[in-house]
């Protein structure tokens, strides 16, 4: 046993295609995701950092890059399927708890078991950190369907999935980091040219209006 067969099944991410079953302009892998979820969470980091929060680096870096790693086992699931039922998702949870742990007992050495436990185990947690990374994961799904609706794509499941991530990161507004990306990111984001910019644009004003009437 050694950490071969961990470093090969790297690739197996880059073979994972997010949102599967939806036509897309633009495929994205859970490698390249996961990529992009660790830069985000690095830049929402800065952010909190910079507000005063004390920010532990390690375990950000540690649950951006291994958030989507067990995705190997089970697949990307659509989130509708994932988030249908409590009862669906505690199995799938289990699921993924009893795989990654024989994983972790079969293809890794003991003398690194503990670390990994800890970097596949749920990230998403009450820390600062697991905050950080819920919110970095939205808005990376954010850019994702943007990107589909700005080329024109005319599936439906992507202006779904931009509100599904903006109500999402709207539940974290307490953070810095997300009154940052609703300040000054997101308004950029809509400055852009694209065809159906003033569709978009009513979708945020909504999500935000409904946020806000939510908390009256």
């Amino acid at each position: 046993m050694g950490m071969h067969q961990y470093l090969e099944s790297l690739d197996e991410l880059e073979l994972i295609n997010r949102a599967p079953g939806y036509f897309k302009f633009e495929q994205h892998s859970v490698a390249a995701h996961s990529f992009k979820v660790a830069e985000i969470a690095q830049f929402l980091g800065d952010v909190e950092e910079n507000a005063g929060e004390n920010v532990n680096w390690r375990s950000l870096y540690e649950k951006a890059l291994n958030h989507d790693y067990t995705e190997r086992f089970i697949g990307d699931i659509k989130t509708p399927v994932k988030y249908a039922t409590p009862v669906l998702r505690k199995m799938l949870a289990d699921v993924d708890d009893k795989l990654t742990e024989n994983f972790v007992q079969n293809e890794i050495p003991s003398e690194f078991q503990d670390a990994y436990r800890r970097r596949l185990s749920e990230g998403k947690d009450d820390t600062l950190e697991g905050r950080i990374l819920a919110v970095a994961d939205k808005v990376d799904l954010l850019y994702e369907s943007f990107g589909e609706i700005q080329k024109g794509n005319p599936e439906e499941v992507y202006p779904e999935m931009y509100k599904e991530s903006l109500s999402t990161m709207l539940q974290f507004r307490d953070m810095h980091c997300v009154q940052y990306v609703l300040t000054k990111v997101i308004p950029d984001m809509l400055a852009e040219n694209f065809t159906t910019q003033d569709k978009l644009r009513k979708l945020t004003r909504k999500v935000l209006k409904k946020e806000d009437h939510s908390k009256e």
